[in-house]
């Protein structure tokens, strides 16, 4: 128990930082911590790519909206009765006689 004791105590005080075989336990501290570094660099990277993806779902829903409003009006404006007011204005009126279809013979 009392080896135990001693070991918490060695590790608490650093001592394996500073023994002869403490160039094996820089290498490892070293290497957590670069993972560590490497962790948070992800993870850092994953949140714009996740506030990117958001930003651009507001954007498609609010180009959508356009779309399905500029469709709207297209269908609107190709209506007859939208032309006939149209053309009205400009003074050119719907025929009262149907066309009559022209037979050439030879």
């Amino acid at each position: 128990m009392a080896k135990v004791k001693q070991t918490i105590y060695d590790i608490l005080k650093g001592k394996f930082l500073v023994d002869e075989n403490a160039f094996k336990n820089w290498r490892m501290l070293l290497f957590l911590a670069s993972l560590a570094l490497i962790m948070i660099a992800s993870s850092h990277s994953v949140d714009k790519k996740v506030q990117k993806i958001a930003d651009l779902n507001k954007e498609m829903r609010e180009l959508r909206d356009v779309f399905v409003a500029t469709r709207s009006d297209l269908m609107k404006i190709k209506m007859e009765s939208s032309i006939v007011k149209i053309m009205e204005e400009k003074e050119l009126y719907i025929a009262e006689k149907p066309p009559q279809k022209i037979i050439v013979t030879n």
